[in-house]
This record gives structure tokens, sequence and C-alpha cells, in this order.
């Protein structure tokens, strides 16, 4: 019983393949609950593997995906970069991959370094760091160190499923909290109430502030969009509980997708502000690498009838593509639509107090604790 056919698309492993097999749609009952249509090779492998039916019906006996979690043994856990229109230069990614699904995510391009495909694998095969609290520490650490606020939730959510059971964004926080360091927080998940307790003595400090995505209202939209993230509900619940916390809090209408969610631009930002948020932001969908096809095929199969529409609007913003990754144009996009939203954006917020004064973490506490056996200074 033959399930996969490999099908070569390159000998020379310098010479890497632009379309690396075709995109075929797995069957629903398998991918129940996630959010991409397919799972195709990821775009360093040689070889292409690609399920057919051979008669027989085998692809009915293929199981549906499930959650597999494996331990990444990383060497260093803060990341640094460079980028000149994003606010931070350090971040910590707790995990590699994400069970939310969300379809748009423009980190699922990453999981091709793990010989993955940026589909379904990005969401069901995922990596866990437990040692990230023991790394930080000792970065932190490191003389020489120069503290600056850390970024955590910018490529995979924090607290996602798996952060129940595993807990290392807790470890994180703690870690944090002992060195009295800054760290923002970006996630789409209700959890982070979990850890209220230290976010809030860390906010009294100025250490500590938060984010939630909300991408839109509409429950069904989410659903499709965002399979397993929490609902619009809870996160403007999740929004509230940081806010009554003494937690700063704001919200990030991110990605807005013209022709799909860019109308709930006022509504997303009246319900957060209504909540306690006092600061928010946008970005626009970003479509790098092979999003962009997971992207179209997901609007395809869910909204067929505004496929044209949305595709035809974004590339209007895009310089004719489907996505433009120059800075300082990759976040806003271009051209008259563009400028429509921002503008909207911003009347908005404006009617709404939002954005007046923005919390500005502090970094003058930054303290290593004294490890057993370590000396005073004198001075």
């Amino acid at each position: 019983m033959s399930l996969s056919h490999p099908i070569p698309v390159g000998l020379d492993p310098l010479i890497l393949p632009a379309e690396p097999g075709p995109a075929v749609p797995i069957d629903p009952e398998r991918r129940r609950g996630r959010g991409a249509e397919s799972n195709r090779s990821g775009r360093f492998e040689k070889l292409a593997f690609v399920p057919f039916d051979d008669g027989w019906q085998s692809l009915d006996e293929l199981p549906p995906f499930k959650t597999e979690v494996q331990v990444e043994k990383a060497r260093k856990i803060i990341t640094r970069n460079e980028s000149p229109d994003i606010s931070f230069d350090r971040s910590i990614n707790p995990y590699r991959g994400c069970e939310h699904g969300c379809v748009y995510c423009f980190a699922r391009p990453t999981h091709a370094y793990m010989g993955l495909s940026a589909g379904l694998d990005f969401e069901s095969k995922l990596f866990a760091k437990p040692d990230a609290a023991k790394l930080l520490e000792r970065e932190l650490s490191a003389e020489g160190y120069k503290p600056r606020t850390i970024a955590i939730g910018t490529n995979t959510d924090p607290y996602q499923p798996i952060e129940k059971t595993h807990r290392i964004m807790r470890e994180i926080l703690e870690v944090l909290d002992r060195f009295g360091h800054p760290v923002a927080i970006v996630t789409k998940s209700a959890l982070v109430l979990r850890d209220v307790d230290i976010l809030s003595r860390m906010a009294e400090r100025g250490l500590a502030k938060v984010a939630l995505s909300v991408t839109t209202l509409d429950r069904k939209l989410a659903r499709a969009m965002e399979p397993r993230a929490a609902t619009p509900t809870r996160r403007l619940e999740a929004i509230r509980g940081l806010a009554q916390a003494g937690v700063p809090v704001g919200v990030m209408t991110a990605p807005l997708i013209p022709a799909l969610n860019d109308s709930e631009i006022e509504r997303i930002l009246d319900a957060a502000a209504a909540q306690g948020a006092t600061e928010a932001g946008y970005v626009l969908l970003r479509l790098p690498l092979e999003v962009s096809e997971l992207f179209r095929e997901w609007l395809a199969r869910n909204y067929p009838d505004r496929y044209r529409h949305v595709m035809s609007v974004l590339r209007s913003m895009r310089g004719g593509a489907d996505y433009d990754a120059e800075w300082g144009k990759r976040m806003r996009g271009d051209g008259p639509y563009a400028w429509q939203i921002g503008r909207r954006f911003e009347l908005a917020v404006k009617r709404l107090g939002l954005n007046r004064r923005t919390t500005r973490l502090r970094t003058d506490l930054f303290a290593p604790p004294i490890a057993r056996g370590g000396q005073l200074s004198l001075f």
C-alpha cells in the first residue's frame, strides 16, 4: 500500500527549488481543528512527498494530525535583531511552532529550518525549550549585559495550549522578576491570566506590559482563521483581568486583512478600550514565502466569494505582489487603501483616548541576584 510518492525537485543541495512539489489539500477530517489546508514539504527539502490515492482508499486510513511536542536543546534563548521598523532589539521564543494554527502566521516559514512543513506541521509538530529559564538566567548574568525590554510572543505565542503543562513561560517570568528585567508580551491566549500574580508584581515596578491580539469579534471567522486560539470574548476578558490587576495592557488589531476583517477596526478598539486597554497598534497582513500559498488556499476554501477582492486589494498595498518585505512598508503597506486603514485607526485611537501615554518600562532596576558563594561589591 503506497501512501506517498516522492517527487525529485533538485539534486544539488546548494540549488534551492522554488517550487518543492505541488500542495495537496488534506482531508478535512484529518485536519479538524487546524488552520492550514495542506502540508507541503519544506522549501529546503530535495524531495517533496505528495499523498495520492492508489485506488484502495488508502488515504481514508491515515490518522488525524495530532499535536506532538519535541524537546529542543537551545544553546541561547535571547534572540537579537537589528530591524529598524520594530521597537525591540531582543526577544524570547519559548516554543517553535504554534498550536493556535493561525493560517496567516508569518512565523510559519521558520519550520522549514527543521525540515518540516510550514503548513500542518507548523501547528502540530511543536518544539519546546524546557531549559529556557536556565539559559536566560545565564545570559542575564553575563558580564557586560545591558538590559533592554525583552519582547515575548512576537514570533510564536508563549501562551499556546502546550504552555498549560510545560509552564516554560512562567519560569521565564520568574527569572525576569527576580532580575528586575523589563518584559513586553503579545498573546492571543487568556492563559496569560494564570501568571497575573507575577505580572502585577512586575508592573508595580514598571517592568511589564501585555498586549492581546484581537483580530476579529466574529466567532465564526476567528474559529476558521485561528482555530485553537482563545475566542474573541475570552481575549477581551483577559484584557479586563490584566487591567484590573494593574498590568498595563494594550490591544493589537493584527493582522488587518483587507475586505475580511478591516471593517472591524473601530469595533475592536471600542471593545478593548471598554475593558481597560490603554494602548493599541495594528499590522497589515504579511504573506512571506510559504504563507502566501497557505493563506490563499484557506481563503479559497473558506471565503471563495471574497477571494479575488481580498487578494486584489492586498496586492494594491504591496506593489502588485502578495508581499513586500521592505522595511517601513512590510507592517503598514502602501497606497490609498493602506492610507485609509491607517487614518481610520488613528481617528479611532484618538476618539477613545488610546496611546495618550505609552508605558515605558524601566531598566534601572536590573540587578542580577548574587550567586551562592558570590561576593558582594564594595561599590
